[in-house]
């Protein structure tokens, strides 16, 4: 892979990673603790905003589990080792990249 594609990935993952800042931000208040006032809010509804809340950690978690893949594929790429298949070590295909940088397997060993 040559150097503009490295730095075509490498931007495409850095917004990403922007991207998911933003996302983390305003998720901050779907998160936020629920309070217990039974008089400002009904039993049904308290019911509603704790399942939000649950909903809003669990997107959250996703994100932090992406931002970390992200992340790894960018130390991966200052090591000299993106855009190679960790099990057989063939290159990884530009267009699987291109719909998951953080991918290291290739088609053949992800199937596998």
């Amino acid at each position: 892979m040559n150097g503009d594609a490295h730095a075509r990935f490498r931007a495409l993952i850095k917004n990403r990673l922007a991207e998911l800042e933003a996302e983390d931000r305003l998720g901050e208040a779907g998160q936020a603790t629920v309070e217990l006032d039974q008089q400002a809010v009904g039993r049904l509804s308290r019911q509603d905003a704790l399942q939000n809340q649950a909903m809003a950690k669990a997107t959250q978690a996703r994100r932090q589990s992406e931002r970390k893949r992200l992340e790894a594929a960018l130390r991966r790429m200052d090591e000299g080792e993106f855009g190679y298949c960790e099990e057989c070590g063939d290159e990884i295909a530009p267009g699987r990249l291109a719909l998951d940088p953080a991918a290291t397997r290739c088609v053949d060993c992800a199937n596998g």
